[in-house]
């Protein structure tokens, strides 16, 4: 297929201002997930924003407005780059960067910049919860991006359990040793249960020693926007590998139901929205995006400042570096 046409909103490609593909790859998709978007047009963000943490959302604000409502085939995400270059100046010294590790801190600067402080159960008031530390700092990023896990730590000499519970808003996942897995394969992975030994002993508190313990992981809580990001680099010595195992992923219909508990995942079944590919090396790679448009229902590439549609059945690439999946019950909302 060819070029996408201009005259549909958000089909914006993005300038590469100096090795910038990692950064352009993960705004796409991100300006792809239509509850995000429609927060930030709608202007709601305005009056969440702390004014001492307001730049990078402005910019972000900006720029989400520029590829939906802009005339532009092309824009250029330099002023929201310099923002966040003031907060993490990796992403401002024209190097490549890793593209999970962007989109974790532009997810973080958002929260930060707009989250609201409330008590829990609403019972209090936020000043006196506050006090007390039964609040709750929520956002649009929170409201849509973060999940829940559990780890149940087993102390194997006097069986004795404690539970962890961990907020996350992307998932990283292994990748077994193979030439082709599946997405599921890589879940039961990460949600099988360990064996902490050595240096990752615990401290039981009823032995007062440290022990070797079991740990498995359940997810108590699934967010409406799930962001899964593949392990594809290892580190071996000073050196880094990739993986290039072939990940296997459904375009609909993922269930969750299997790794949750108490219901919590009950239901819980994801489309596929975005990804982010990485071709090449750590250093010296490539990262380009395939994001489902909202209103057109169609596939597209984005290569930087190139936007092409495509067929759905080149969505499953062997190169899927994160993927974005959305809750099909809040589709049906």
């Amino acid at each position: 297929m060819g070029k996408a046409s201009c005259q549909h909103p958000g089909l914006t490609g993005l300038w590469n201002v100096g090795n910038t593909c990692y950064m352009n790859a993960a705004l796409q998709c991100l300006c792809s997930v239509p509850p995000l978007v429609e927060y930030f047009l709608s202007g709601k963000y305005n009056a969440a924003l702390r004014k001492e943490k307001k730049e990078a959302a402005t910019a972000f604000g900006r720029l989400v407005s520029d590829m939906w409502h802009g005339e532009s085939d092309c824009v250029s995400p330099e002023d929201f780059q310099t923002a966040l270059g003031k907060r993490y100046p990796a992403f401002s010294q024209g190097t490549q960067q890793d593209a999970q590790e962007f989109l974790i801190c532009v997810l973080n600067e958002l929260h930060e910049a707009l989250q609201t402080v409330r008590a829990r159960g609403g019972s209090s008031k936020p000043t006196d919860a506050k006090a007390s530390g039964g609040v709750s700092e929520t956002s649009i990023i929170t409201e849509l991006f973060e999940g829940e896990l559990c780890y149940d730590i087993t102390c194997l000499k006097c069986k004795t359990t404690v539970a962890r519970p961990e907020r996350f808003t992307v998932l990283s996942l292994p990748i077994p040793a193979k030439r082709t897995c599946s997405l599921q394969d890589c879940l039961k992975r990460f949600f099988q249960q360990d064996t902490l030994t050595r240096n990752n002993q615990i401290h039981c508190s009823r032995c007062g020693a440290k022990r070797n313990a079991a740990v498995e992981a359940i997810m108590t809580k699934a967010p409406p926007i799930l962001v899964f990001h593949l392990k594809r680099f290892e580190w071996q010595g000073k050196h880094n590998r990739k993986l290039s195992t072939n990940v296997c992923y459904p375009l609909s219909d993922l269930d969750l139901a299997p790794y949750g508990s108490h219901g919590a995942c009950k239901d819980a079944e994801y489309s596929l929205c975005a990804v982010v590919n990485h071709s090449g090396l750590l250093d010296d790679g490539h990262y380009t995006a395939l994001c489902k448009h909202s209103l057109t229902r169609n596939w597209y590439h984005f290569d930087d400042a190139q936007v092409t549609q495509i067929p759905t059945s080149s969505v499953q690439t062997d190169t899927a570096y994160l993927l974005f999946y959305t809750s099909q019950g809040r589709q049906r909302e």
